[in-house]
């Protein structure tokens, strides 16, 4: 099997090195198609995303991609926006679940964020009017708005869960999150076996920190997707921890969802779980579901056994040593 392999920057090599070891130690044989992305890609070809990647992506339909550097405030635009609107990659899946071994102050999260993810603010369409006053255009449609709430609809179905909750600001944005709103009341009436119910955007963030376990499927447009599915992460343990699929209806790319830590780049000193958890979702994604239980439940029990994690888990060991474990115990 060939799937893409996007190295990234920073830290980037050195976990997407680490989640290639495991899933060979699974016994999956997978031919990996490396392609260049980032700020190497754009110092070294002239272009964070060539057009050249994007075509092994299609001709492939599923990557695995490490953290990329995006400038903030000037330079190139995000690699990821550009990667989500270029191949139609809709949905954000973001699954955060407590585990075991990891302290925060809540038990039992288990909530699937699903993030509109082509649309919305993110949509790059803004220009400055008159110097110092700059446009930006939030962007929402019908079919888009509707593909992504049956998205979380079916998700909920396919995995038993019992609770669709949508989130907006339709008290303030009247079109535009009217317009999202009204589309996910229609694609509710599809689905009455499933509970449904819309809440405000600040209460939900209210009600998260308060008691996440509540929730079950969150589903909400582009930027309040981007901070909810940050904030969801902090309940369990940080971006280190919690994997992230972008998906379309024919081309899938699996990521770490944190970024590219250059501080610590090439010292040995990166967790790679997140990404090992993304893999294990792209090895479900592609039919390999006993490999991805298996990587998943080597996880909770390196957390839990507690040796060889790296400095942020609160441990002294190294990218290796993690990846021994995470190995040892498949």
């Amino acid at each position: 099997m060939q799937i893409v392999l996007i190295e990234g920057d920073g830290i980037g090599p050195e976990v997407t090195g680490a989640a290639c070891r495991v899933i060979a130690a699974t016994g999956v044989k997978i031919d990996w198609v490396r392609t260049p992305a980032g700020l190497h890609a754009a110092e070294q070809l002239g272009d964070p995303l060539p057009d050249e990647s994007l075509e092994v992506i299609r001709r492939y339909r599923v990557a695995l991609k490490g953290p990329c550097t995006t400038p903030v405030g000037k330079g190139f635009r995000s690699i990821n926006v550009k990667l989500r609107q270029s191949l139609d990659l809709f949905a954000s899946i973001r699954p955060v679940k407590s585990l075991p071994g990891v302290k925060t102050p809540f038990e039992n999260v288990d909530v699937v964020v699903v993030r509109e993810n082509t649309e919305g603010l993110y949509s790059g369409l803004e220009h400055e009017v008159v110097p110092g006053v700059v446009e930006s255009v939030r962007l929402i449609t019908r079919t888009a708005a509707e593909r992504i709430v049956r998205y979380a609809f079916e998700l909920a179905r396919t995995t038993g869960r019992r609770l669709v909750t949508f989130c907006h600001k339709a008290d303030v944005m009247r079109l535009s999150d009217g317009l999202f709103l009204e589309c996910a009341r229609t694609v509710a009436d599809e689905f009455p076996f499933i509970d449904f119910e819309e809440k405000a955007i600040d209460n939900v963030c209210l009600e998260l920190v308060s008691d996440p376990t509540k929730f079950d499927v969150l589903v909400m447009e582009n930027l309040f997707g981007d901070v909810i599915s940050d904030l969801c992460a902090g309940l369990v343990g940080g971006l280190g921890l919690v994997p992230g699929a972008n998906l379309g209806s024919r081309y899938a790319v699996f990521e770490a969802v944190h970024g590219s830590a250059p501080d610590i780049a090439g010292q040995g000193l990166a967790n790679p779980i997140a990404i090992v958890r993304s893999a294990a979702m792209m090895l479900d994604h592609v039919g390999f579901r006993s490999a991805a239980e298996r990587i998943e439940r080597s996880v909770a029990a390196t957390l839990e056994r507690g040796l060889g994690l790296t400095r942020d888990l609160g441990g002294n060991g190294s990218t290796t040593t993690i990846t021994e474990q995470l190995i040892a115990n498949l």
